[in-house]
């Protein structure tokens, strides 16, 4: 028999007690659950540790606690061990001088083992609204695991409310399940969002890039996500599946943005466990039918997230080594946050049609000292993520897409967005260890030119990205190499090539951007990107002249794509001051001398051999 029946089966306001009454309900060596977050009810804890001084050796549990925390002050430690399940800012101390606990745990998991009694919970402090006209109170903005930590407790101390907004979804309790109640009404913990920063709008801009239309978004908190969010005014039809709801989704419904029209479950409904923000956004969330919150184990449970077409997962990391492994939890030793809910929606996402997992991360640390992207991972960080499970990762200098990549080519694109000053030191790091071929040449120290990404449309409507060259693309440029046909090969190699070599590949690969240019026409093909055109030049030495080729795919012949091509770099090569070009053509190459005249550039050509000779002047 529950050792609280006969209080449970009083009225609501035969339960009604003060807040010294409730808690001296509470016995010695209990384990005491708090709920979480914004949702933490803030008066029944300042009177634990105020008013409740006849309790020792209890436990204290909680996920994320963004409010008070004076149980975790050293002056408590006889009285109460904290086991956080995540740790936060104000129990981060407690962990690292050893007088609280940390609880490594998936989210998704944690309802189950609480319920199993893996996780022992007699007293559940929550907080709620007043009960309607059917008693049901409603767990408002924190409902991850608080609800099946309130159903499994042996005493529920409820804080009602009258502030806490009231969420639909999976998250009432009953008034016959709450054994003492305390009315006290006070602001609902809240946190602004953050100041925007230039390495987060960059971050998020590359971010937005990868987001099509009509996907379903998982996105945490911080000044990346947050910014994320403000990155996506131009899209259409986003829905919404996450663990933490966050203000800037208001601003998206608000702008017809985040409409959950096109979600494959749950459709027109956005699904979340808990909310931290603002009074706006708890004004936002209460009593709003397209809103709906549910337990840790339906939200982040990586089948149910799968089932999303389109689903994207964007979590923040802490540092990243060139294999892909994402530590997201520790600084080295000290245990920083946690396992949260990363890998759960990480591997929903991947598993999802048309899914993608993004991990952000800016590229260095404590004002530029430390790199982000490491050789490897520091000493005593935890892999949240594992090699196989990461998918892209950004920084502000770009995108790396990792996902059935090898372990070059993983190295090389994540050297490429790092910071450009540690780039060459991780490359001799990857070198030495034979993660990456001797011959690949030092990277230049400047950015990856963004700017020059560029979509076209060819004359069958095909859409084709043009953007410059990444060391990364080697093993793409070797693949269109063997795509071309024998007579491409000719025209573009002015002989028979029958081979291509990586190590002929890198010098063509790692350019500087000014004097050489290499851009690259890339489709989607399935799931993988492809290069189908490369248009280059190199700047002949001691002139203002540079060489200029161009090669497309047989199979992307005749849609106007070399010309698109060639008239780029022209563009291009102007703006970086150069006076023209010239070229080598095969006498019976007459598409490429099409595509010449056709730019309508001064052009002087003489015969040398089977060979034109070509010189292009811009002015």
């Amino acid at each position: 028999m529950h050792r609280n029946e006969e209080l449970r089966k009083r009225s609501y306001d035969d339960k009604k007690s003060s807040l010294e009454e409730a808690l001296g309900f509470i016995k010695t060596g209990d384990h005491i659950f708090i709920g979480s977050a914004c949702g933490e009810p803030q008066y029944l804890v300042r009177g634990l540790v105020e008013k409740a001084s006849h309790l020792a050796d209890n436990e204290i549990l909680h996920v994320h606690t963004l409010g008070v925390a004076p149980y975790a002050k050293p002056r408590y430690s006889d009285r109460f061990r904290l086991n956080a399940f995540f740790v936060g800012i104000n129990t981060r101390q407690a962990v690292a001088e050893g007088r609280a606990d940390y609880t490594p745990v998936f989210l998704s998991e944690l309802p189950r083992l609480i319920s199993r009694g893996m996780i022992p919970i007699d007293v559940a402090l929550i907080q709620v609204t007043p009960p309607d006209e059917h008693g049901f109170c409603s767990l408002g903005v924190s409902v991850e695991i608080t609800k099946t930590a309130a159903e499994k407790a042996k005493l529920v101390i409820a804080q009602v409310n009258r502030q806490m907004p009231r969420v639909l979804g999976d998250s009432f309790i009953h008034i016959s399940n709450i054994d003492v109640v305390v009315e006290h009404d006070e602001p609902i913990l809240e946190l602004p969002r953050p100041e925007k920063d230039i390495v987060s709008e960059r971050i998020a801009r590359y971010v937005a890039e990868l987001i099509d239309d009509e996907s379903t978004l998982q996105i945490g908190i911080g000044s990346i996500p947050d910014s994320v969010l403000d990155a996506l005014i131009d899209k259409k039809d986003l829905g919404i599946h996450t663990e933490l709801l966050t203000e800037g989704v208001v601003d998206l419904v608000e702008e017809g943005v985040v409409t959950c029209a096109k979600k494959t479950i749950n459709r027109g409904k956005i699904i979340a466990s808990f909310a931290m923000g603002t009074r706006r956004l708890y004004d936002f969330i209460d009593n709003n039918p397209m809103v709906e919150f549910y337990e840790s184990d339906y939200v982040n449970n990586p089948v149910v997230i799968s089932q999303h077409e389109k689903m994207v997962a964007i979590n923040q990391a802490l540092e990243v080594d060139l294999t892909g492994q994402v530590c997201a939890d520790s600084l080295g030793y000290r245990f920083y946050s946690g396992l949260g809910g990363q890998a759960d929606f990480m591997r929903g996402a991947m598993l999802s049609k048309g899914g993608k997992a993004i991990t952000v991360i800016p590229s260095t640390a404590k004002n530029g000292k430390i790199s982000r992207i490491r050789s490897l991972l520091s000493s005593g960080a935890g892999v949240v993520l594992t090699r196989g499970d990461v998918d892209y990762v950004v920084t502000e200098y770009g995108v790396a897409s990792l996902r059935g990549k090898t372990i070059k080519e993983r190295a090389l694109s994540l050297i490429n967005i790092a910071h450009p000053k540690v780039r060459n030191d991780l490359l001799e790091w990857a070198k030495q260890h034979h993660y990456v071929p001797q011959e690949v040449l030092p990277f230049p120290e400047i950015e990856y030119p963004e700017e020059l990404k560029r979509y076209v449309v060819l004359k069958d409507g095909s859409e084709v990205l043009l953007r410059p060259i990444k060391p990364s693309d080697a093993t793409m440029k070797q693949d269109l190499f063997y795509s071309l046909s024998k007579g491409s090969v000719v025209k573009r190699y002015l002989g028979s090539l029958k081979v291509m070599p990586l190590k002929r590949i890198w010098p063509y690969v790692i350019v500087d951007y000014n004097n050489e240019m290499v851009i690259v026409g890339t489709v989607r093909e399935g799931e993988s990107e492809s290069i189908i055109a490369i248009g280059s030049y190199s700047r002949v030495p001691n002139t203002d002249f540079a060489e200029v080729a161009l090669v497309v795919r047989d199979d992307w012949q005749n849609k106007g794509l070399g010309t698109i091509l060639f008239n780029y770099l022209c563009e291009i090569a102007k703006k970086r001051g150069l006076a023209g070009f010239t070229a080598w053509v095969m006498m019976d190459n007459n598409r490429m001398m099409h595509i010449f005249k056709k730019s309508g550039y001064p052009m002087q050509y003489r015969i040398e051999g089977n060979l034109y000779y070509v010189k292009i002047k811009f002015k």
